[in-house]
C-alpha cells in the first residue's frame, strides 16, 4: 500500500483528501502546515506528496524546494495558482505533477496514481546509475569523510564525536561545498523548526570549528562570509 503524505491546512479539506485516498488503498499521514510536512517526510519513508500551496507558515513553493533538498519522494502540488508561469516554475523547482483546485476526488487519484507510476519505473534506472547517483553516498571534502548513512565523520582518519546536530550542520555543508549557504537556509533545511535564532547556528558552528582544530579567525573548512551566509571550502 503506498504510503502518502497530505500537506493541507484547512481541516475540513485535509479530512477529505484524506477519506479519498484512504478509500483507495493509500496510508496516509497528514501535516496542517510547511514544517510539520518537512519533519514527516524526514520521520519515516514516503512514496508520494500531496502539497498544498496555501500553508500558514511557509508558501508552499518554498516547502517544495525545501522537500527537495532533503528527499526525491515525488510530490503532486495541489494549487489555486493557474497562470502557467507560476505553474512552470514549481515543475522547475522539483514538483512531478500538480492539480488545480477545485479538483474531484476521482482526478486526484487517478493523477497520484499516474506519479508513483512514473516513480515506480524510474527506480531501476536510478539503482542502474550504482553509487555515484546515491545521495546516502560517502561525502569527501579535502581530509573530512562523512558517511550520512553510518551518521559518522572522520577528520584526517580520526573520528569525530559530534552531536546529531552538529553532524547535520557538517553533512548539509558538505554536500553544498564551495556554496554560500545563507543562515536562512540552515535553519529551514537542517533545524526545520521556525522558533530557532541566528545564535543558535552560531553556537553550533563555534563547536564544530572547535572539533575541526579551528578558529573563526583562522579557517580551515568553514569560512563565515560577512553579512551573508557560511561556506565550507576544500582546504588548500
Amino acid at each position: 500500500m503506498p504510503s502518502v503524505l497530505v500537506v493541507e491546512d484547512e481541516p475540513e479539506i485535509r479530512a477529505s483528501l484524506i477519506e479519498v485516498l484512504s478509500a483507495h488503498g493509500h496510508l496516509v499521514r497528514s501535516a496542517g502546515d510547511g514544517f510539520g510536512a518537512l519533519r514527516e517526510v524526514t520521520r519515516a519513508p514516503l512514496d508520494a506528496v500531496v502539497l498544498d500551496l496555501g500553508l500558514p507558515d511557509l508558501d508552499g513553493a518554498d516547502a517544495l524546494r525545501m522537500i527537495r533538498g532533503i528527499s526525491q519522494v515525488p510530490v503532486l502540488v495541489a494549487t489555486a495558482r493557474d497562470d502557467e508561469t507560476e505553474i512552470i516554475k514549481l515543475l522547475d523547482a522539483g514538483a512531478d505533477d500538480y492539480l488545480v483546485k477545485p479538483f474531484s476526488g476521482g482526478q486526484l487519484v487517478a493523477r497520484l496514481n499516474a506519479v508513483l507510476r512514473r516513480s515506480a519505473a524510474a527506480a531501476p534506472a536510478a539503482a542502474a546509475a550504482g553509487p555515484a547517483t546515491d545521495p546516502g553516498g560517502l561525502l569527501t571534502v579535502g581530509g573530512l569523510a562523512i558517511d550520512p548513512r553510518g551518521r559518522s565523520a572522520h577528520l584526517d582518519g580520526v573520528e569525530l564525536r559530534l552531536t546529531r546536530r552538529e553532524f547535520d550542520l557538517l553533512a548539509y555543508l558538505a554536500r553544498h561545498v564551495d556554496q554560500v549557504v545563507p543562515k536562512s537556509r540552515l535553519l529551514a533545511e537542517v533545524w526545520r523548526e521556525p522558533y530557532v535564532d541566528d545564535q543558535t547556528i552560531d553556537v553550533h558552528l563555534s563547536a564544530l570549528r572547535r572539533k575541526l582544530g579551528e578558529r573563526g579567525s583562522l579557517p580551515r573548512y568553514l569560512r563565515t562570509v560577512r553579512g551573508v551566509g557560511i561556506k565550507m571550502v576544500t582546504p588548500r
